[in-house]
């Protein structure tokens, strides 16, 4: 196959302008690869917000040796050095500059899926309609891995599956594959496709093989169901022992019910007539919408594969949970009394409120535990913000307490989270307060101060 990407000479950072999202994306089609121009800098914002895009980067950081090398990496695509993007089976290819314009032509090898891997992933994604229309609508929902892994498929890549090749002759991941793999996250974040190419095989053909299963299995269904229909019932007066034995016959379990859409319509209480002495009409009905989410929830997951064997989630404290009825928007009065009920404020509800929804039970951990890393954990941390603004003139000046890094001069500051990542915080009226998602990027998680 002929090479169709060029340099795409974007490192004037004035001149690529600063969109900070890849809304402008454009890609050229040609069978089994495309072309990405050159996206805009990513100044002030991390390269991976689905979970997808993050286990991307996990596998190059986990295959990558040099975790200097890593941040000058980021360092290039954050300032977008990285030109258009040609993305074939097996391979990914652009062109990266360094900071005096050098071009160096980066390529970065995932192994293709095998023939009979993709069989095997088709049934799988034809199986549930779920998992297309997913797919047709851009997500990669992760029970769609873990059925394609069930089967043996690994979609994802893990610890060495990212190889690189570069013309300044590296062994290792080098600065320039290193920003070819962060630019990939974010077009990996608008279409998982792009990682099914990778794979192997295009999106035309993906979805017309898919759906060419779908319609199989489909009549396969009609003809059972008919089939089922005819089974032959036994008359009265047959034997015992002729019944026992037709037992064989009988047809299996029918298969569990579908997933529930969305939640049911809970009741309206406060039409009419004057409620009951001491009875919260909105607190109950707000109760009745949250208990029918949790149940729909619930469901969800125990369809899910694995779910017999799957750990219990450790239960919410009554300080937990009053925080996550809350972040689902409750009538004033019932927030005040969740507030109450926990011996808080409403300030402190909200600020654990911010939290919650930027990381659950986890971001509220952040929030509420001041801890101070030690040994392995303390070095991670050092090396992660090391790597984050290496070289770089505008790096803050930062004040370590804890697990706590305060930017010097400025209201901002970085929580450093016992799962390694970053979660960042501004202050608002004296107080701190959670200021976006974590990132497992300081200098992403941070943005610009």
């Amino acid at each position: 196959m002929t090479d169709t990407w060029d340099t795409g000479d974007t490192w004037d950072t004035e001149e690529a302008g600063d969109t900070g999202d890849t809304g402008d994306i454009r890609a050229a089609q040609d069978g089994r690869e495309r072309v990405f121009e050159a996206l805009p800098p990513a100044r002030g914002r991390g390269f991976a917000r689905t979970w997808w895009g993050r286990a991307w980067l996990k596998a190059l950081e986990d295959t990558a040796l040099d975790g200097q090398q890593l941040g000058r990496g980021r360092k290039h695509a954050r300032e977008g050095a990285v030109g258009a993007v040609a993305v074939r089976p097996g391979r990914i290819t652009a062109v990266v500059r360094d900071r005096d314009r050098t071009p160096h032509r980066s390529d970065v090898l995932l192994q293709e899926l095998s023939d009979a891997e993709w069989e095997r992933l088709l049934d799988v994604v034809a199986d549930r309609s779920g998992h297309i229309a997913a797919l047709l609508d851009r997500d990669m929902p992760p029970q769609l891995v873990e059925d394609a892994a069930a089967a043996g498929v690994e979609l994802l890549p893990g610890i060495g599956d990212l190889e690189p090749r570069c013309g300044c002759e590296a062994w290792d991941h080098c600065p320039h594959t290193a920003a070819l793999c962060y630019q990939v996250a974010r077009l990996l974040d608008e279409d998982p496709f792009v990682l099914l190419l990778m794979r192997g095989r295009g999106e035309r053909e993906l979805l017309d093989d898919i759906q060419a299963r779908s319609v199989a299995r489909a009549a396969g269904r009609a003809a059972g169901d008919a089939a089922e229909e005819a089974t032959i019932r036994v008359p009265e007066g047959v034997p015992a022992r002729e019944t026992f034995a037709a037992a064989a016959a009988v047809p299996p379990l029918p298969a569990p019910p579908p997933a529930v859409a969305a939640p049911g319509r809970p009741p309206v209480l406060s039409g009419g007539g004057e409620p009951a002495p001491g009875v919260d009409v909105a607190a109950l009905e707000f109760l009745a919408a949250d208990a029918a989410a949790r149940a729909r929830r619930l469901l969800a997951e125990a369809l899910a594969p694995g779910h017999a064997t799957a750990p219990l989630p450790a239960a919410l404290t009554p300080w937990e949970d009053a925080v996550r009825l809350a972040a689902a928007g409750p009538p004033a009065g019932v927030a005040d009394r969740l507030a109450a009920g926990c011996g808080r404020d409403r300030g402190e509800l909200a600020r654990a409120v911010r939290a919650w929804e930027h990381g659950g039970p986890a971001g509220l951990a952040v929030l509420e535990e001041e801890w101070t890393p030690s040994g392995e954990a303390l070095s991670r941390a050092r090396a992660s913000l090391a790597a984050a603004w290496e070289g770089e003139e505008t790096a803050p000046r930062l004040r370590a307490v804890g697990n706590r890094w305060t930017v010097v001069g400025a209201d901002a500051q970085l929580r450093y989270g016992r799962d390694g990542r970053w979660w960042p915080y501004r202050k608002e009226r004296g107080r701190w307060w959670p200021a976006g998602p974590p990132d497992p990027d300081p200098a992403a998680a941070l943005g610009p101060v």
